[in-house]
């Protein structure tokens, strides 16, 4: 009897686990599986052919899939951006300065807007007779107005600038509370001994938060990665000729435009694997981190 209630009690906790699994496996794990599945056949969902790698032989000889994986990668270079700048407004918050919490609700509004409402309203702003070119022309430097989104050397990095706007907020928010949690009794000691504002920050507040700025910055690489379709789809579509085209993009336009589920699937396979490389990346840093 006591094998037997030592081995219920084992179980126990699993029976408790067992519909959550489950739930996460049909959830996530299933239509991961499917995805990957669906990479290697084409046709529609109802009517498959089995074609191997036929499909990643295709994305790798595609040139809108480089165009949309360069992309892709020209928009990485917002996560140091935004990251420094949320870094440096969350470090002078933190010294509260006279409205502080009023300046974080203010850099932290953007972030809760809708991502589309945000695209339609710079779409209005960065268009060739939109708001940005009109107030450049009253203050005297119309010479500096260009086709925001027109332009296929301009497309990309006006998304970008979109991008760093609305998330700059989430940055200042995270960083604000980490710095919220450290002891004081540092920066009063490094004070007393006469260290510069910017020498305490350097070599005392922002080591004790490298932990979440290395996490900050891989939560948004991921994002620039793979969460960047709606903002294309509103401000550019795309365009001009795919030259601001992303992999998300690339994805819905083969998926659902032109029905080529087989190749949205590979694509979105080659995007988990590089997402997949980010998270491991953070994970090898932060136990490094916590070792030392």
């Amino acid at each position: 009897m006591n094998r037997r209630r030592q081995r219920w009690r084992r179980l126990w906790p699993y029976g408790f686990a067992g519909p959550a699994i489950v739930a996460i496996g049909f959830t996530f794990l299933y239509p991961l599986v499917q995805v990957i599945r669906y990479s290697f056949y084409t046709g529609s969902a109802g009517d498959q052919i089995y074609v191997g790698t036929a499909n990643y032989s295709f994305v790798f000889n595609d040139p809108t899939f480089r165009i949309s994986l360069f992309n892709n990668l020209k928009l990485l270079a917002t996560v140091p951006v935004m990251t420094a700048l949320a870094l440096l407004i969350a470090l002078m918050l933190n010294d509260q300065i006279r409205g502080w919490r009023q300046y974080r609700a203010i850099v932290f509004l953007p972030f809760i807007l809708p991502a589309a409402a945000v695209g339609i309203t710079f779409s209005f702003l960065l268009e060739r007779n939109g708001g940005i070119n009109t107030l450049l022309s009253d203050v005297g430097l119309g010479f500096l107005a260009q086709d925001w989104l027109g332009s296929p050397h301009l497309a990309t990095p006006s998304i970008g600038a979109v991008i760093i706007w609305q998330q700059l907020g989430f940055g200042v928010v995270v960083f604000s509370a980490a710095l919220l949690g450290l002891p004081a009794e540092t920066v009063e000691a490094a004070q007393i001994d006469g260290a510069s504002w910017w020498k305490i920050q350097r070599r005392i507040v922002i080591p004790q938060i490298r932990g979440i700025i290395e996490f900050f910055v891989t939560l948004e690489a991921i994002t620039v990665l793979s969460q960047v379709f709606t903002y294309v789809y509103v401000l550019t579509a795309g365009g001009p000729a795919d030259s601001s085209s992303v992999l998300e993009y690339y994805i819905w336009t083969n998926g659902f435009a032109q029905g080529s589920t087989g190749i949205a699937s590979a694509v979105a396979v080659l995007m988990l694997g590089m997402a997949s490389v980010l998270i491991v990346i953070y994970m090898r840093l932060h136990t490094r981190n916590v070792e030392m």
